[in-house]
């Protein structure tokens, strides 16, 4: 008798659907429209580019330590309650659950925002953008519910599609290069820490998401070697292409000309290439948010289902379909994208990117924050083995600096906000510890 081949819903990501898992969820919607809130920070955005890569290369080491030593489910969850306990992994997790559907509403912003450059009518008509933006939040939702192949056929393609201009849009601005564009760098604001500071917070937005492919650990062909690998490569790939591109954006572009930018890239293509070139980067554009849109929809189910495994959350979203899809979270947490988009009816699409953009940063930051001394506390109790111990204490060391700084330059409102949003955590847990634990017997009136 043949043992029956294993059906779809079995089957894997691999090192190529991984790596694109990473890359695509840093390069979304953050990269192409942050040009346009980045861009009352004058030359601050130079420094706190070089910055932000460096922390964001810093954070993925740490990320590929915590992976290949905890067999690749290096997620923050998982990192943090090897660490810490039980408490804290779930607070951590809290945050970064939050952080993924508040990001939801800016990628989805952010991709609305591009479309609306070739189908104007979304920016002309009164609510129109915030509803077209809840209907692309569930049409993914729809696709992630067909499992995490499906997902990350299309993470595949939108990666290859959206990484086009990221690379032709910096190369153009080498060749073509003009004196006269350092002006629009030169301009606003001089080089400060606390401006650097206020800039890195905003310009981490574009580089978060390379600890992805340690949520879905067990969705993933050998974890424990092709994760480290796949956070490594898509690091180091995603933010040097975000920084030189996003650069080049600013300096091709007069920063009064961006900061009213629903497409910054479609314009810096337009002043290098011709009306032509700024549609077709705008329809690229939009692409790479979608797919950055449909890469965080799938994490935003696969870790409240992990922690409803665990028994943290409620076992009703430990529920999966026949493919392995977490259909309840995955539902469940739209739900919520969806109450957020339309409780900012009102507001642009430029405004609501940059305050949700700096909310769900605040609420990752925390997570690296957490992962950086979980990496050190492992390593101090001999749990975390390295053929270079001090370089790797550094890593983390300087990853915890960067969090923390990052966290301080983002400003009292988002800081605020991700508080209140992290320590709802608190009664959630609670509550879920008291209902674990069993009820004493009753004594019945007949004794012994």
């Amino acid at each position: 008798m043949t043992s029956a081949a294993p059906g779809p819903e079995r089957r894997k990501l691999g090192l190529g659907m991984c790596l694109a898992l990473v890359v695509g969820n840093i390069i979304g919607s953050g990269v192409y429209l942050l040009p346009a809130s980045l861009a009352p920070h004058g030359a601050n955005v130079l420094t706190a580019w070089l910055a932000t890569a460096g922390g964001a290369i810093a954070l993925g080491v740490v990320f590929t330590a915590l992976s290949r030593e905890l067999r690749g489910n290096g997620g923050p969850y998982a990192a943090t309650r090897a660490a810490f306990g039980p408490l804290a992994g779930f607070v951590v997790a809290w945050g970064y659950w939050v952080s993924i559907w508040v990001g939801n509403v800016t990628i989805a912003t952010g991709a609305v925002s591009y479309t609306s450059s070739l189908v104007p009518w979304i920016a002309n008509v009164p609510g129109a953008a915030p509803l077209v933006t809840v209907a692309v939040v569930w049409l993914f939702t729809l696709v992630n519910c067909f499992g995490v192949r499906a997902s990350g056929w299309v993470q595949s393609v939108t990666t290859v599609l959206k990484c086009l201009p990221l690379v032709a849009v910096p190369l153009a601005a080498l060749v073509r290069f003009r004196p006269e564009w350092l002006d629009n760098v030169a301009t606003g604001p001089r080089i400060s820490l606390d401006g650097t500071a206020a800039a890195a917070a905003l310009a981490l937005w574009a580089v978060v998401g390379f600890e992805s492919a340690t949520v879905p650990a067990d969705k993933i062909e050998d974890p424990a070697r092709t994760i480290p690998r796949a956070t490594l490569v898509g690091t180091l790939l995603g933010a040097i292409l975000c920084a030189l591109s996003c650069s080049a954006v600013m300096l091709v572009v007069p920063a009064q000309t961006l900061a009213r930018s629903n497409a910054p890239f479609a314009d810096a293509a337009r002043v290098l290439f011709g009306d032509t070139a700024a549609v077709v980067v705008a329809a690229l554009a939009a692409v790479s948010a979608y797919g950055a849109l449909n890469g965080w929809i799938l994490l935003q189910g696969e870790l409240p289902q992990q922690m409803a495994r665990d028994g943290v959350f409620p076992r009703l979203f430990a529920r999966a379909s026949r493919r392995d899809a977490p259909v309840v979270a995955l539902v469940s947490t739209s739900v919520l994208v969806t109450l957020l988009v339309l409780m900012n009816f009102g507001r642009s699409m430029v405004d609501v990117f940059t305050f949700m953009a700096l909310l769900s940063t605040t609420a990752n930051l925390v997570a690296y924050l957490a992962c950086s001394l979980a990496l050190l506390a492992l390593q101090r109790r001999g749990l975390v083995s390295s053929t270079s111990p001090r370089a790797l204490a550094a890593t983390g060391a300087v990853g915890a600096a960067f969090s923390l700084w990052a966290i301080v330059g983002a400003g009292y409102e988002p800081v605020l906000w991700g508080a209140v949003l992290i320590l709802g955590a608190l009664p959630v847990y609670w509550l879920m510890r008291r209902a674990a634990v069993p009820a004493p017997a009753t004594q019945t009136a007949a004794g012994p």
